[in-house]
């Protein structure tokens, strides 16, 4: 692979545009289409993320020695969970990793979000200091480099080279950012390590933003001449690659394991409860919460009811229910699964569920409030027909990712960041195997498009970070409610069933949780009371 300098580009650029008229006519038209005075750039979002300590460095476990205690109740519901994935064994292609408990895994060099933490750190450098380009071009790797192996040191110059190509798309300075993005190209792949990448996946969606604003192609629906590939359709059927991340990487089953605990320990003392789910998937993790039902509750349970929302895909629906009626048969548990389809979510009433007058409602909403954002009258109408319901708690998993932003350099930092984190977990955990390039491209690589390249009534894909839903659920009255050292524990617990679960770190911001990948956080979990 052929080094890349960005300084040396950089040079470049500038001579072009003092001797081509070509590049000196765009240059003086884009003078005036600079941000507006709300719109921050590439390198104040770097220095507030730094500031705010949202660029962390990789977490050291070994400050973190204290014995953790867990409870009965903790390994009978991880118990459970392999019960439930095994009644997928049919549909699965997917081999399981859980017999590999606490296994080290060795990474050569940086992270991919450490990597992406020092491009960051030089490309604010170079808006500070005084840059020596000879200099640099006789060390093109700069005494801030000297400690990283070459290998490092190439990822540092290709994620600087995106940085450089994304502040002059943010500048609409285009013609350059083609050039540099030209060099991203040549340097990044999708088969690559997890910085080349994200680089090659990030390249396309600001080559796409730029083809958008300056008209060159015409994009009817969704991203390219494509469709916008639908996420929330794509993981409600057990497909191989959707099994994949269940299977081989933590956060999913963290996440849900450490919730449904927050669940057994509300419910323990009812005699029917009844979960809402409107964005139920294949459903994995209702087995463990049935489980645990019937080996802990304190009283005999008459009926654990389950309804699910929907406005599309009835099918995949219909064989969720179907998955887990035959698994509370083979339980012998009482068990209800009801399906409310609506075309709209404005048209769902509180008429619509079948309620009893002594059940224990809990609504668990995993990955689904986010479908809402880009519609808020939808997810404010949602809000209010919850709280109309009266839920005992309601249990909220989402991206700990803030893409809402109007700014496209706020979200293009915080895409960046999020996603280095989840790539290098990729790596980690599924390595080079054909469903991850698989699951990057469909699953991650659309949405980075989405994020990007779109404006609009067009973005799609968007998500808010913890503290955004702390302000938004204060509005109705809602209450957070600390997770247990059993839920935490619980979490722990599943980390540690993954080859890769080491990286899996949890860390609790004020009475939720966060989980992430060597520090940078990757979902929140938080449990609701009204009041």
């Amino acid at each position: 692979m052929r080094k890349f300098n960005v300084y040396e580009t950089e040079n470049k650029l500038s001579s072009m545009n003092k001797n081509s008229d070509s590049y000196g006519t765009e240059d003086s038209n884009e003078s005036v289409l600079m941000y507006d005075i709300q719109s921050p750039s590439l390198q104040q979002c770097l220095e507030e993320f730094a500031e705010l300590g949202e660029i962390q460095a990789v977490v050291d476990q070994a400050k973190k020695t204290h014995q953790e205690q867990f409870s009965p109740g903790s390994l009978r519901l991880l118990r459970a969970y392999d019960i439930g994935m095994n009644r997928l064994k049919s549909e699965r292609i997917i081999e399981p990793t859980f017999d590999a408990v606490n296994v080290e895994t060795s990474n050569d060099g940086f992270s991919t979000e450490k990597i992406m933490r020092i491009a960051g750190e030089r490309f604010i450098q170079s808006f500070t200091e005084t840059i020596d380009v000879v200099s640099m071009l006789d060390n093109p790797f700069n005494v801030s480099l000297s400690g990283l192996s070459d290998e490092d040191a190439k990822k540092v110059e290709l994620a600087q080279l995106l940085l450089s190509a994304a502040e002059k798309v943010g500048h609409q300075l285009y013609n350059r950012a083609r050039i540099l993005l030209n060099h991203c190209d040549e340097l990044s792949s999708f088969t690559g390590n997890a910085v080349e990448r994200v680089v090659y996946y990030f390249s396309k969606a600001l080559r796409e933003r730029i083809d958008r604003e300056t008209a060159k192609v015409t994009f009817q629906t969704g991203l390219g001449n494509q469709q916008f590939f639908n996420v929330d359709e794509a993981i409600m059927a057990p497909s191989p690659n959707i099994l994949a991340i269940y299977q081989e990487i933590p956060f999913s089953q963290v996440s849900q394991y450490a919730g449904i605990q927050a669940v057994v320990e509300n419910v323990t003392r009812a005699k029917k409860v009844h979960i809402i789910d409107p964005g139920i998937r294949i459903g994995v993790q209702w087995t463990g919460l049935m489980q645990a039902l019937v080996e802990e509750s304190g009283c005999p349970l008459e009926l654990l009811k389950i309804t699910a929302i929907g406005t599309s895909m009835k099918d995949l629906i219909e064989d969720t229910g179907k998955r887990l009626t035959s698994f509370a048969q083979s339980i012998n548990l009482p068990f209800s699964f009801n399906i409310v389809m609506v075309s709209d979510i404005l048209d769902l009433q509180p008429n619509h569920f079948d309620f009893d007058s002594d059940e224990t409602l809990v609504i668990y909403c995993e990955h689904w409030l986010r479908t809402l954002l880009p519609v808020p009258d939808r997810l404010s109408y949602m809000m209010k027909l919850i709280k109309t319901l009266k839920p005992s708690i309601m249990v909220v998993t989402e991206p700990e990712c803030h893409s809402t932003s109007p700014s496209f350099v706020t979200r293009f930092i915080e895409a960046l960041f999020f996603h280095s984190a989840y790539f290098d977990c990729l790596e980690s955990c599924m390595g080079n195997e054909q469903n991850r390039i698989e699951i990057e491209c469909l699953h991650f690589g659309d949405g980075i498009r989405n994020i990007l390249a779109t404006e609009g009534e067009e973005r799609k894909l968007q998500t808010a970070k913890l503290h955004v839903w702390r302000a938004y659920f204060a509005r109705f009255g809602m209450v957070e409610t600390e997770l247990s050292t059993s839920s935490l524990c619980q979490g722990r617990l599943v980390a540690r069933k993954f080859a890769c679960g080491s990286a899996c770190t949890l860390e609790q911001d004020g009475k939720s949780l966060l989980i992430g990948w060597k520090g940078t956080p990757i979902y929140s979990l938080s449990v609701w009371r009204f009041i």
